[in-house]
């Protein structure tokens, strides 16, 4: 029953290189991901058989220059192919995720000739990349990392312990965040370039989540964990820029995350109420079902527009601060709502694992946590609205 639906075509104009993106991701997700989604849950595991053909499709390196072996595309195709895998598997479109927004991205912005020399090509070649900024105490209060960077000779040595780290179970190369100078508060914060088989390095527990659980979450151990200073991503101290700005990135990537599931679950909803009878009609023909689904479609397609706006203004260059919390808050509330009544239609069915719209569901709840929760998204936006509408000093223009 995890079988795809064609869904109707989203209203929003697509360029002809993104219009064949799109198609042939979703040939891809049809074809490859489909009928691994059960497994894949069940298992709490992705193949390695399967990352393998998103690095062939391309998807795992869209930004990478074509001189480093990447597909030399922007940023608006990692997302139009994080919501396309997501309509199938969440899971799999946060590997694809975190890849391009996190990872990829931290470094185009911030890397070095040499540190784009040394790991972009391994990133477009096969390399899964990770994330590591959370920890126990640092959450949405993501400067209160513990971490240590302690300086020695051309090293540093880091010790500490990173949690809830997306694709750690797979990745060969982490953005880890470290303090060098905790006397300097979050000015101390410095990003480092780990590699899996740096001496000191290892991958801990695996966590056992309600959705998205063949993605994996795991904890990091830093133990006198030596990192050479050329792998300092940015600058020594800089690294709370890093964060801020490569997160700013990320929940967009989370906002097509979220449409894309959506997506999956209301072409699922549509498919079905047209079969399922009840006093001798389709529940579809009933007023109260048609207008649900209209309400789901609406908010499901505002949710798109706000997540392609913010694409389209950071692929611009312009400010996309604000419209980046804004979709990723939005889009994480519609799909809660729109898979929540996808099970309500489903009825019975809907709440058992022979049908899809339950893990959907399932999947939908971290959209309002990670990448910064839903409360840290409307402060966000409430301290650029007051500052926008800050008032004037008397006497000036």
């Amino acid at each position: 029953m995890y079988d795809t639906v064609d869904p109707a075509p989203p209203l929003t104009r697509l360029s002809e290189d993104e219009e064949l993106l799109r198609a042939n991701v979703r040939a891809f997700a049809a074809a490859e991901v489909a009928p691994l989604v059960r497994e894949m849950d069940e298992q709490a595991h992705i193949p390695r058989t399967l990352i393998d053909k998103l690095f062939d499709l391309g998807v795992m390196s869209v930004e990478i220059p074509e001189k480093f072996g990447g597909a030399g595309g922007h940023f608006f195709l990692s997302v139009i192919a994080v919501e396309e895998l997501a309509r199938v598997d969440p899971s799999v479109a946060l590997v694809v995720d975190v890849q391009n927004t996190l990872v990829i991205n931290a470094l185009l912005r911030w890397g070095g000739d040499d540190i784009k020399r040394r790991f972009l090509p391994r990133l477009a070649a096969g390399a899964v990349g990770a994330y590591a900024l959370s920890e126990a105490g640092s959450g949405s209060d993501a400067f209160a990392l513990a971490t240590r960077a302690d300086a020695d000779g051309d090293d540093f040595v880091l010790n500490g312990r990173k949690l809830w780290i997306s694709n750690a179970e797979e990745a060969e190369l982490f953005i880890v965040f470290a303090n060098a100078a905790p006397e300097d508060g979050y000015r101390g914060i410095t990003a480092f370039l780990v590699e899996r088989a740096t001496p000191g390095f290892s991958v801990g527990k695996k966590e056992d989540k309600l959705g998205i659980r063949a993605s994996s979450t795991c904890e990091l151990l830093l133990d006198d964990c030596r990192v050479p200073r050329d792998n300092i991503l940015g600058e020594l101290g800089r690294g709370y820029k890093v964060a801020i700005e490569t997160l700013n990135e990320g929940r967009i990537g989370i906002g097509a995350q979220m449409v894309g599931l959506s997506q999956g679950a209301l072409d699922h909803t549509l498919a079905y109420v047209q079969e399922r009878k009840q006093f001798g009609q389709p529940i579809s023909a009933f007023q109260g079902v048609q207008f649900q689904l209209a309400q789901a479609a609406t908010e499901l397609e505002a949710a798109r527009l706000m997540v392609y706006n913010a694409a389209r203004l950071r692929d611009a260059g312009r400010t996309y601060l604000t419209a980046g919390a804004m979709a990723k808050l939005y889009s994480s509330q519609v799909a809660e709502r729109v898979t929540s009544l996808a099970v309500q239609l489903f009825g019975g069915v809907g709440y058992t694992k022979d049908y899809p719209v339950e893990k959907l569901y399932r999947d939908a709840v971290i959209g309002q946590v990670y990448e910064g929760t839903s409360n840290m998204q409307l402060q966000t936006i409430a301290k650029q609205l007051l500052l926008g509408a800050a008032p004037q000093t008397p006497g000036k223009r």
